[in-house]
């Protein structure tokens, strides 16, 4: 796909957002930004870690979201592109019609961002994101 220019971040839930923090920073990690996402069931807490080579997005949840291994401790892969809406015209034209929206959300979290969640072929959430 011509639209995808590189990974965006990889999420992980955490139950202990301090916790995560220090494990990560004592990997190398560096918390570039943050943010709450009120979501109708609870807040969930938001905090970018910029790794050698990659950026995790830490998720503390609080909308009822489960946070054990055998749920899902990776809830998505964000996959960066310059324009999401001609990302998402190419992926319908191949046939892809798992989108949980039908458009394209606009968010004010990290500087302005547009994005679209997506299904793979096992269920997989994947994400397409595009920097404003």
């Amino acid at each position: 796909m011509k639209s995808i220019i590189g990974l965006a971040h990889v999420a992980l839930y955490t139950k202990d957002m301090e916790t995560s923090l220090k494990f990560y920073e004592m990997l190398g990690g560096i918390v570039t930004d943050q943010a709450d996402v009120k979501k109708p069931t609870g807040t969930n807490h938001i905090k970018l870690v910029q790794m050698p080579g990659f950026v995790l997005e830490i998720i503390e949840p609080h909308d009822g979201s489960p946070v054990t291994a055998e749920g899902g401790l990776f809830p998505h892969i964000a996959l960066e592109v310059d324009d999401v809406d001609a990302a998402v015209a190419e992926l319908k034209k191949s046939g892809i019609d798992t989108f949980r929206t039908p458009e394209p959300n606009s968010v004010s979290i990290f500087g302005g961002i547009r994005n679209i969640f997506f299904y793979g072929p096992d269920g997989e959430l994947l994400e397409l994101l595009q920097h404003l």
